[in-house]
């Protein structure tokens, strides 16, 4: 065990250490301030803030790799990440016969500030899946239980979309959806044409001013953050808000070691690597909150070791780690003749889709139990950039040299449509992350190994995606520019955490000696150590998880805030 010294000039706990700083980390850090609680935030990466930072209207032209990808920013060079797949001198490790890609943030705000903010509530049946179909299991709480705090984030937050009365893709407090653009047209001609469902999208993008928010204004590039603030991202929406109570301290750079313990066998607080100096500090407070994304606080669970806890800490049964999963995914695009000479106009409208479909058919008529929704793209959205349009050797002409190929280029900007699967997969035991007993990150912590497995429940509902794709692809006259691919190629599915929506690790029960958390996110086994991201998730539908973080934490700050009001905590 490294030296640790206290953090400098802390006489007191701190009510509350948050870990992480994205949806649920901003959101706890929020409700737990306002409510009067002295918190600290660690953050393993430094200050960023869309106000400050964004790259919001910088044309791609301006950047030395026209807005090329790099290490770090894998999602173009303007984009709002600081982080990746590939983090120099944090690698993580997968087990013989897996693959996964594993997403980290490092930056204030984590995922929140390049997220698509693809916005929605999980279903009914999304919390009792086991009810519905037998597989997996229920979560301890039910639609009902989170709906009053869907409401909250709906309202404090922001978000566009269209009330539907689906059952199982509940409404909510939406604004105006904008109106779909001219290639979102063309897909939801072909939708209903072959009857698959194609709403308005619901996005966390605000249409009408809030206090201290403008409306969006539909420059088209959510994923490289809001100077406007028009849409949502944790540093100016949740944890800028909790500063200004004079009750958040924040401390950046700050690498999360392990959860301490007392004698009494209570979280004490959070060890951390300083990464401006490499020492190995100690920040006490009365309540930890892990909210430093699923398998990121499963780590530190399980290296939080003491005689209390062998195998980590809040894991006597064994679970930290276990059942992780991730949205399953695919893509089809094609070149769509008819939208060939564009009458060129702004088409940007918010970073993301202007309609989608959410799940429209019967699982019991089908060979795999839960279903997906679509995401479509394409039209004359986006600034031309490095990898522009896929290459123009996709399109008829195949290219060529000066005039002819710029007039092909503008030929062909616009006349392409994708859409993107998103679907639920059904939690394995087979897919879990463990500590690599050989491994360890640059600062001497060790580091996860990852196992995966898809199951014939996920090939088939991707081969289901494909089909459909191409189906509607063909309906709107389209070349797709792609062969179906067959069963050796797994359909096509994504990688494991390549969607970057893994949930699961830390999950969330009634019955102790089967999962890691109760009903409140709190551990089972430590009753002042809570969880406020992904991990406590028992299971995901096909709908992105963001939203749910939010609802999620802002119901545990108020337990939270319950308990410590009662003196229980």
């Amino acid at each position: 065990m490294p030296q640790i010294a206290p953090r400098a000039g802390q006489s007191t706990p701190y009510d509350v250490c948050i870990v992480g700083s994205g949806a649920g980390g901003g959101m706890a850090a929020y409700a737990l301030t306002q409510a009067g609680a002295r918190v600290v935030m660690l953050e393993a990466g430094g200050e960023w803030w869309a106000t400050r930072d964004a790259k919001m209207l910088y044309p791609d032209w301006l950047s030395p790799r026209r807005g090329g990808s790099t290490r770090i920013r894998p999602f173009g060079e303007f984009d709002a990440c600081d982080g990746g797949w590939d983090l120099e001198g944090e690698p993580y490790t997968v087990a013989s016969g897996s693959t996964f890609r594993w997403w980290r943030a490092r930056m204030l705000g984590g995922r929140t500030n390049h997220w698509g903010r693809y916005s929605l509530r999980f279903g009914p049946d999304d919390f009792k899946s086991r009810t519905k179909d037998g597989l997996g299991d229920d979560w301890p709480i039910s639609y009902d239980d989170i709906a009053p705090w869907y409401d909250k984030i709906d309202s404090f937050i922001g978000i566009f979309g269209s009330n539907e009365g689906l059952r199982d893709h509940p409404d909510g407090v939406f604004m105006p959806p904008p109106k779909p653009r001219c290639f979102e047209l063309l897909v939801k001609k072909a939708c209903d044409a072959q009857h698959v469902l194609c709403i308005p999208s619901r996005m966390s993008v605000i249409t009408r001013p809030l206090p201290g928010r403008m409306q969006c204004h539909y420059c088209g590039h959510c994923n490289r953050g809001c100077t406007a603030k028009a849409n949502f991202s944790s540093p100016d929406i949740l944890i800028a808000p909790a500063r200004a109570t004079g009750r958040l301290t924040l401390l950046t750079n700050a690498m999360a070691r392990e959860v301490t313990l007392g004698p009494d066998g209570l979280a004490s607080g959070v060890s951390y690597i300083d990464k401006a100096t490499g020492q190995d500090r100690h920040v006490r407070a009365r309540i930890v909150v892990l909210a430093a994304s699923a398998c990121e606080s499963a780590r530190i669970l399980l290296n939080s070791k003491s005689s209390r806890f062998p195998q980590g800490l809040a894991n006597s049964s064994g679970m930290v780690g276990k059942y992780i999963s991730d949205t399953t995914g695919t893509t089809v695009s094609g070149y769509i003749p008819a939208m060939e000479n564009h009458v060129p106009h702004d088409e940007q409208g918010v970073g993301g889709m202007h309609v989608y479909m959410p799940w429209w058919l019967d699982n019991a008529k089908l060979d795999f139990p839960r279903g997906y929704h679509i995401e479509p793209w394409g039209g004359l959205r986006g600034n031309p950039g490095a990898g522009f349009m896929g290459g123009i050797h996709r399109y008829p002409s195949g290219g060529g040299y000066g005039q002819k190929l710029k007039e092909d280029y503008r030929r062909y900007y616009g006349a392409t449509i994708g859409l993107d699967g998103r679907g639920s997969m059904i939690p394995n035991d087979k897919s879990y992350c463990e500590l690599d007993p050989n491994q360890v990150d640059r600062y001497g912590i060790p580091v996860l190994r990852f196992h995966w497995q898809w199951s014939d429940y996920e090939y088939n509902q991707v081969k289901h995606m494909q089909e459909t794709f191409r189906s509607l692809i063909t309906a709107m006259g389209g070349q797709i520019f792609s062969n179906m691919p067959t069963r050796e190629q797994n359909y096509g599915i994504s990688q494991g955490g390549s969607i970057i929506h893994e949930i699961g690790g830390v999950r969330m029960g009634d019955d102790a000696s089967k999962s890691v958390l109760d009903s409140n996110c709190r551990a089972h086994d430590c009753r002042n150590l809570f969880v406020a991201d992904g991990g406590p998730f028992v299971s995901k539908g096909d709908k992105n998880p963001t939203w749910t973080i939010l609802a999620l934490a802002w119901r545990t700050a108020d337990y939270i805030t319950e308990q410590r009001k009662a003196g229980a905590l």
